[in-house]
């Protein structure tokens, strides 16, 4: 196999460039899915699949989907955080596809936080 030389990642970068545009443009909403060892251990996978899977079927193009890693609270696993713009974000925790589809169409397509499956809204604050 040949190596690749910089001029060649760059020619991949510009080919692929706009393909891709998770993080681009305005949003309203951004939903982060915990996706650390213990995220994914827990089943954070099926709660992305389920986010990917929801946005696709409403047709939704101002959500952002994204992973991180670990949130520093396993035992709380699987979480997500979801940003509304102009609210404080809201952490959702011990999660499954179905609580996932409510938290959707509640909170992400209406701006109605689901108070019984929240740890806390803002930094510091207990929902």
């Amino acid at each position: 196999m040949a190596k690749l030389r910089v001029e060649d990642l760059k020619k991949i970068k510009e080919s692929l460039k706009g393909t891709v545009n998770l993080r681009d443009g305005t949003h309203r909403v951004k939903v982060t899915v915990h996706m650390g060892t213990c995220g994914i251990a827990a089943g954070a996978r099926p709660i992305m699949n389920t986010f990917l899977e929801r946005i696709e079927n409403t047709g939704a193009n101002d959500i952002i989907l994204t992973s991180s890693g670990c949130a520093g609270l396993c035992n709380y696993e699987p979480m997500i955080t979801v940003e509304v713009v102009g609210s404080a974000p809201v952490k959702y925790v011990k999660l499954d596809p179905e609580k996932a589809s409510r938290i959707y169409d509640e909170h992400v397509m209406n701006g109605n936080p689901v108070a019984e499956y929240a740890l806390s809204v803002g930094s510091e604050t207990t929902y």
